[in-house]
């Protein structure tokens, strides 16, 4: 029965990852990974997530099934986390939310909402994206089709272009993905002027714009790197927003995110989140429990709370002091290349701008591992490996 069936290549990233382990080069340093590391290359785990996770063993009484939105008081916590304590949407019960499985789930429940009930739109995504983001779509029956937005002539945005492809081919009906904070892959974020012109075409084509916010605190700091979204949120009819809680609480495993609907009243909203919930059951049913159960004793409870925003503001500055420790070491090695462009990037990636030859040439006679595109995982540098790591770039570079 399964005899015509030929195997597909596997995700470029994770065969990375695995090229670095078997590699024995004791200098080998890994720059594919998509989690956070400290210093020694280890993930942590948070200090607050450890004392939460003691107050759940000694509190939990139950591991019964949650339902299909979750745990209800997890609602709130995902809308204060996302759109800001006080907001007045929250008051106006506009919106709705929904734990999910990490925000992958989030954006998978969204791509069955969008091919179930909008028939005709389209996803537009940012050219490059995150890679799995149109397999999540297509998988849903989603077209996706793309926007400029990175040009690897100056390492910046190309926000000219990207208007003035998404004025000339997006319709009515449409749906525009946009990243909320620390671009994946490029690390080149949109500014508050641009969110305000993206807010207006939203709203004058009459698109229903997703933002995807998977770095809340990796940026510039909780709530600055929200802001854009707040402010489309404040000024659209609709919206839907994919969160995650796997980075800015290190709880990658545990698989724990959110969905947000946003529309015109509560009886709309309702009614939507109705129609969410038969796409949650009849993908995962229901969404595992530890996760969430976590960050609500974490945000439910004051001084874990202030523990963890100093953890989240910890490893903020960790990654933006390497993106600055990265460009002065790489001006001091020589190296032709002008790299200043990376301390003004945010989050966890950057493109680096090296070309295909130039990463696999670091990777085959330097062992280190870069993805193809050139994007590097900067929580992957560290004090210890720098030095070597900006020595072979000015080799390769030239």
């Amino acid at each position: 029965m399964f005899k015509h069936l030929k195997a597909v290549s596997g995700d470029p990233l994770l065969a990375l990852i695995v090229a670095h382990k078997q590699d024995t080069n004791p200098n080998k340093i890994d720059l594919g990974v998509g989690v956070y590391k400290d210093d020694n290359g280890a993930t942590p785990v948070l200090s607050s997530v450890k004392k939460a996770e003691a107050i759940l063993l000694e509190q939990e009484d139950s591991k019964s099934y949650l339902g299909i939105y979750g745990a209800a008081e997890f609602e709130a916590i995902i809308q204060n986390l996302i759109l800001g304590e006080g907001n007045p949407l929250i008051a106006s019960e506009r919106v709705r939310s929904t734990q999910t499985p990490g925000g992958t789930g989030a954006l998978k429940v969204a791509a069955d909402f969008i091919s179930a009930n909008l028939k005709d739109a389209r996803l537009w995504v940012s050219d490059p994206t995150w890679g799995n983001h149109q397999s999540i779509f297509n998988s849903a029956g989603v077209e996706v089709k793309s926007y400029p937005y990175y040009d690897p002539k100056t390492n910046g945005l190309r926000f000219d272009d990207m208007m003035a492809t998404l004025k000339a081919e997006v319709k009515e009906g449409d749906v525009l993905l946009l990243h909320a904070c620390c671009h994946n892959p490029t690390g080149i974020d949109l500014q508050q002027g641009h969110w305000e012109v993206l807010t207006n075409f939203v709203n004058e084509r009459g698109l229903l714009p997703l933002v995807d916010a998977a770095y809340q605190g990796f940026g510039d700091g909780l709530d600055e790197d929200l802001a854009g979204l707040r402010h489309m949120a404040a000024n659209v009819k609709n919206i839907l927003i994919a969160n995650s809680f796997s980075k800015n609480f290190g709880i990658y495993r545990e698989r724990c995110g959110g969905l947000s609907i946003m529309a015109e009243n509560k009886d709309e909203a309702n009614a939507a989140f109705s129609i969410v919930g038969q796409a949650i059951r009849a993908n995962y049913s229901m969404p595992p429990a530890h996760g969430a159960a976590v960050v609500y004793t974490i945000m439910s409870r004051p001084e874990l709370k202030a523990e963890w925003e100093q953890e989240v503001t910890e490893m903020r500055n960790r990654i933006n002091g390497l993106r600055e420790k990265l460009v002065a070491k790489l001006a001091a090695s020589g190296v032709s290349k002008d790299f200043s462009f990376i301390k003004d990037q945010r989050g966890m990636f950057s493109y680096s701008g090296l070309t295909l030859e130039q990463v696999r040439t670091l990777r085959s006679d330097y062992s280190i591992y870069i993805a193809d595109t050139g994007r590097m995982s900067i929580s992957g540098v560290s004090d210890n490996n720098i030095d070597y790591l900006c020595e072979s770039i000015a080799k390769v570079v030239g």
